[in-house]
This record gives structure tokens, sequence and C-alpha cells, in this order.
């Protein structure tokens, strides 16, 4: 019996600390499922707050668009490419903002009798490889397109080296516009809080042509107007920078491909103001570098060039600044345009 006792006090020492190992197993694991439940109530919580917001934004018609590209003018076309589809284009507009401003779809539908259909692809702030990107997108998105036209400046053509091609992620943008996918995952996804804030605070202005000389407007092909009496104190571009070879590169790939497919393809020199012109370029010789650079590049192919900035002649009241037209001078470019392309209306076969 004394040996009994005398294991069982041996023993004591033993269960007393599985006993006391347990028990702080247990107390280790309370907090720690407090934590866990902490860190998920706060992941929760702030997703709501931040999807409020956007609510609160979208109700106040302050809700930019998913930044796809960081770019409110760009994202904002996107937004209304998935808003309004076009119905059957067969004739694509292409180049940055010069463009999206320099193109009167409906004045070019009317001159043509109906037999252009246009949709306006061009997208603000581009360089000539980026415009070169959308181009192939929306061709490769837009399978009635016949005729596809690029209306350049010289300042679209330089630093293209520097600048990435892909403006957007192919895949992601292709599910907003065609695929119908939810806009709200994408918010986060792109979220970037003091580009959000900023483009909270002037979207709703330019949708409603408050910003004149930089509204966010669009006709029913996508075109941007620039309903505007105002203009650009001092012309708005200085020296325009180098050109760039990587840019006409990009415009020889697009004339190759369009050549391969049988697409007829125009290239455009934007009308430039004559002011800005004699005070950036008085001897001519950029401008003439920049047209011959263009023309060599479309080289080989069916390309046809227009060179618009030499041949059709507008009085200096027609411009917002050096580069852009004021909607009431665009829809007379666009009738003297149309003229260039009907006869390539058709798309031109290759053997």
């Amino acid at each position: 019996m004394a040996e009994i006792v005398k294991n069982s006090a041996r023993n004591m020492p033993y269960e007393a600390a599985r006993t006391d190992a347990s028990t702080a197993a247990a107390a280790s694991a309370i907090p720690f499922g407090r934590y866990l439940a902490s860190v998920l109530a706060g992941m929760f919580g702030a997703l709501a707050a931040f999807y409020g917001a956007l609510l609160l934004l979208q109700s106040t018609e302050r809700l930019p668009p998913p930044a796809f590209s960081n770019s409110l003018c760009v994202d904002e076309k996107l937004m209304f490419m998935r808003e309004q589809p076009a119905e059957s284009p067969n004739l694509l507009v292409v180049g940055s903002s010069v463009a999206w401003r320099h193109f009167d779809s409906a004045t070019v539908a009317s001159q043509s009798k109906g037999t252009l259909k246009p949709l306006n692809g061009g997208f603000c702030g581009l360089h000539a490889n980026q415009s070169v990107f959308t181009a192939h997108w929306l061709l490769d998105r837009q399978p009635t397109i016949r005729q596809v036209v690029l209306i350049a400046s010289p300042q679209d053509f330089a630093e293209c080296s520097i600048n990435r091609q892909a403006v957007f992620n192919r895949q992601d943008v292709d599910d907003y516009v065609y695929g119908g996918a939810s806009q709200w995952p994408y918010y986060l996804r792109y979220f970037s809080p003091v580009s959000l804030l900023d483009n909270a605070r002037r979207v709703k202005g330019r949708r409603a042509n408050l910003v004149e000389l930089d509204p966010l407007v669009f006709t029913a092909y996508g075109d941007g107007p620039l309903n505007t009496a105002d203009s650009l104190h001092g012309l708005g571009y200085g020296q325009p920078e180098p050109l760039d070879p990587v840019c006409f590169q990009a415009l020889e790939s697009l004339a190759q491909r369009l050549q391969k497919q049988g697409q007829a393809f125009t290239v455009v020199t934007t009308p430039l103001h004559p002011v800005w012109k004699a005070r950036e370029d008085p001897s001519g010789a950029f401008i003439n570098d920049f047209h011959l650079r263009l023309a060599k590049s479309l080289k080989g192919t069916n390309a046809r060039f227009w060179d618009a900035d030499s041949e059709w002649k507008t009085a200096n009241a027609s411009f917002t600044d050096g580069i852009h037209l004021r909607w009431s001078a665009v829809k007379e470019f666009s009738v003297a345009l149309t003229k260039q392309l009907e006869p390539a209306a058709d798309p031109v076969v290759t053997p």
C-alpha cells in the first residue's frame, strides 16, 4: 500500500505537467481564434467600406470607370464602348486625341450615303505604338471592319521607345467591354487611391462638358467633340519631341497586317495651327521629315496617305490649341476626309 502511494506521488508531476500543457494549448488557441476572427472582420469591413464608397460616388454621378489604363480619358472611352456597343461598323478610326476629336462620324456616314459605318476607336494621350495596340485589339474584336483610318499628329510619333505599347490588359478589357463582366471586381484589381479620388473629383464636370477644353463627351459613334468657343492660352504646345523610329515601325506593322487581310488603310495628317508651325518649326523641316517618314512606313502596301495638314485649309480661329480643332471646323474637315475614303471604301484584296 505504501508502495502504491509512493508511486502515485512520484507520478503526480508528470500528470500535472500534461494537464498544464493541455490547458496552456487551449488557452493559446482562444487568442489565435480571436485574432483570426478580428483579421477577417477587418478585411470584410474594409471591403464593405470600399464598395460602399463606390456606391456613394455612383449615386452622386462621380464614379469614374475602372482604372484599366490609369488614364481617365482612356478608361472613360472603354466604359462608353461597353455601354454603347457598335453595330457592325465597317470603318475604324484610330489614333490619339486628334483621331478622337477630329472625326465627325455622322457627317462621314451622311456624305457616303450610308455606305460607311464608322466606329471611332481613337483614345486620347496615346503614342503611335499604343494607337497601333488599340487598333489591333479592335480589329480582332470587330470582324466587320473593312477600312481603317489613322489620324496622326507629330506629337504622337515621339517617345514610343520609352512608353509601353500595351495600354491595358487585353483579357480584362475584353471581358469588361465585350464579355459583359461585372465592373465591380476591376475597381479592386486596379485600385489606386490617389487616382480614384482625383478622378472622382473631376469626372462629373468633364462628362457634363463643363470643362470645355477637356470634356469627356461622346457622340453615338464614339467621337469626342470639342464644342467650345474657348482657346488654350499660348496654343498649349511647345517644341515637339524628336521623332522616334519605334513609332514608325509600329505604323508599318499595322499597314502590313491590313495589307495581308485585304483591309483598306488611310493615314491622315491632322491640320496644325499655322502660328504653332511658324513658331516651333519655322523652316518646315521637322514637319516635312514627319510626312516623309509616314509615307515610307506605308511603302510596299496599298495604304493611302493624305497630307491634310498641307492640303486642307482652315482659319486660325478653327483651332482650340496648337493641334486640336473645335467641333464647328471638324464637320468641314470630315467632309474633305470622306472624299479621300470613298474610293477605298471596299476592301483591297491582294493576291
